[in-house]
């Protein structure tokens, strides 16, 4: 998959896998489709830029003695999810166009 093309969906299926319930990196790593293959090297600087954009907010909870950051999607990164999904018609439209060609 084409790198940019990945990055924009890593970014909405990260938001995405928050949407119902706050989440932490490993477990996002596992959420997250296969085919992004997404890393932990991938993820963090991810996350942290979706928090800069005010897209997610963070805090942290103790688990085994330490610190665990758990994330959450804000009211701004459920917009970023919903408008993704409306726009999905007009990239389908252009995937069937660029298919066409290949016919």
């Amino acid at each position: 998959m084409d790198s940019q093309l990945k990055r924009g969906f890593i970014e909405t299926c990260v938001l995405a896998s928050m949407l119902n319930h706050d989440s932490y990196g490993y477990q996002i790593i596992k959420e997250v489709p296969e085919a992004l293959e997404l890393s932990e090297s991938t993820l963090y600087p991810v996350l942290k830029r979706l928090e800069v954009a005010g897209k997610l907010s963070t805090y942290s909870v103790e688990h085994n003695g330490r610190l665990r950051k758990y994330y959450r999607t804000t009211d701004e990164g459920r917009k970023h999810v919903v408008d993704f999904v409306s726009d999905w018609d007009d990239i389908v439209s252009v995937y069937e166009y660029m298919k066409k060609g290949l016919e």
